[in-house]
């Protein structure tokens, strides 16, 4: 419990970093290095709880479909993040649940970057904080929650979350949204220290 409580914004913190640095920035050395802390996070919370494989190999999947690993660096954690499943194995996952998760990531991918959101206020801000799959992690954790009481409540295909998942989850996306909001701050100060001491 004390892992997933650190590892989970861990890895959204060093994501964020690592996205905004590559495409903000153009420096793929630091997207390359902050990718890896949070493949190696994501990568040791994947192999370990079923959640947090299906939750990010969802979001693996479905920005892949989306057509959002775009440049090196995601490729590069990409490989990293199958290499670790693949050496190490990952748990047994509902097939459904996972699709369940791969569509959310998916829509809300497509739906972050739509043209047909502008002026839409309430829908922009639902899928630019990736509420679809908060949405789906949260049904998936009360349905856990549900299990715990009434074991016999069962979903073929369905694997249901344990229910603190969906608290861990939004430990992983605070921390993904506090990286955007401090990144250029961090990223100034990073390259101001680096002139100082050359």
């Amino acid at each position: 419990m004390l892992f997933e409580v650190l590892l989970y914004p861990l890895a959204g913190f060093f994501m964020k970093i690592s996205d905004d640095a590559q495409d903000e920035k153009n420096n793929i050395i630091l997207g390359a290095f902050t990718g890896l802390i949070s493949v190696m996070a994501l990568g040791y919370l994947a192999i370990t709880s079923s959640d947090a494989a299906t939750i990010f190999l969802g979001i693996l999947l479905g920005t892949l479909l989306a057509g959002k690993v775009d440049n090196w660096g995601h490729i590069i954690t990409l490989i990293i993040f199958l290499v670790i499943l693949t050496i190490w194995g990952i748990p047994e996952l509902g097939i459904v649940t996972l699709a369940l998760c791969l569509a959310a990531a998916y829509g809300d991918e497509v739906g972050n970057d739509d043209d047909w959101l502008v002026g839409k206020r309430k829908l922009t801000l639902f899928f630019r904080y990736r509420f679809v799959l908060k949405l789906t992690v949260l049904f998936l954790a009360l349905g856990g929650l549900i299990q715990k009481f009434y074991p016999g409540v069962l979903i073929p295909g369905v694997t249901f979350f344990q229910p603190e998942t969906f608290i861990y989850f939004l430990l992983f996306d605070l921390a993904y949204e506090m990286a955007g909001i401090v990144f250029n701050t961090l990223y100034n100060g990073l390259n101001r220290n680096i002139r100082r001491l050359s």
